[in-house]
């Protein structure tokens, strides 16, 4: 259980948006998962990184609106899609490039691209970020409240994080901020086309950024995340 947050929980951030926490281990570390939850004027909403459903959940993000979109936004960011589009048969779904053919199970409204979403658009912008093949993360601006949604952009491991997660990412260099790892420079195969997606994000005028894993980064998320890439954009 990641200490600081409360699973199963959700907490509103702005009007209008949401996290809801649930606890995820990868490579014997508790990183946690984050689902984030807009709502949409006339109370449509939408599931970016649906975690898993259960009845406390769901009985919570029904007392905010109805569940009209679901994002899975990267090829890793996928797992409980099916959980949430089974109790509600109406939602659409758009995913991240490839993981139509990795999930064809899924059935699958669209997949995002460069063209606006008509049901969000007057909320939200997204952009891919091109150049790594293995994750083709999708990553979210919530115009209203100025907020970066991700999933596995970077890391922000904190105090609210259990001690061995803590250590791990102390001896890594990327406890205590917005952070990436090794992981994310591994799967950056072109670093040219990574750059101009990075910059392209970076116009937005980013004030918070969320991430799957870890907390939320509440002020100067922009820079925070220039500090996060500055290997990269240097």
């Amino acid at each position: 259980m990641m200490k600081g947050r409360n699973p199963q929980k959700i907490q509103e951030l702005a009007p209008d948006l949401w996290t809801v926490y649930q606890p995820l281990r990868f490579l014997g570390l508790e990183l946690g998962a984050c689902m984030t939850i807009i709502r949409l004027p006339g109370s449509q909403l939408v599931l970016h990184s649906p975690i898993a459903r259960s009845h406390e959940i769901a009985e919570q993000v029904e007392q905010l609106g109805s569940p009209a979109f679901l994002i899975a936004p990267n090829r890793f960011h996928h797992l409980y899609v099916s959980d949430w589009r089974e109790a509600y048969p109406t939602t659409r779904l758009y995913v991240a490039p490839g993981l139509e053919k990795k999930r064809p199970d899924l059935a699958i409204t669209g997949v995002l691209g460069e063209k606006p979403i008509p049901g969000w658009s007057e909320v939200m912008d997204h952009a891919l970020l091109a150049g790594a093949p293995a994750v083709n993360e999708v990553v979210f601006f919530h115009k209203p409240s100025k907020t970066l949604i991700a999933s596995d952009l970077a890391f922000n491991i904190d105090a609210g994080s259990p001690m061995l997660t803590r250590l791990a990412f102390r001896l890594m260099g990327a406890y205590g901020c917005l952070s990436t790892t090794l992981l994310e420079r591994v799967m950056i195969r072109d670093r040219a086309a990574f750059r101009d997606s990075l910059a392209r994000i970076l116009r937005w005028p980013i004030a918070r950024v969320i991430v799957a894993h870890g907390s939320v980064v509440e002020r100067e998320g922009r820079a925070a995340l220039e500090r996060a890439y500055s290997w990269l954009l240097r």
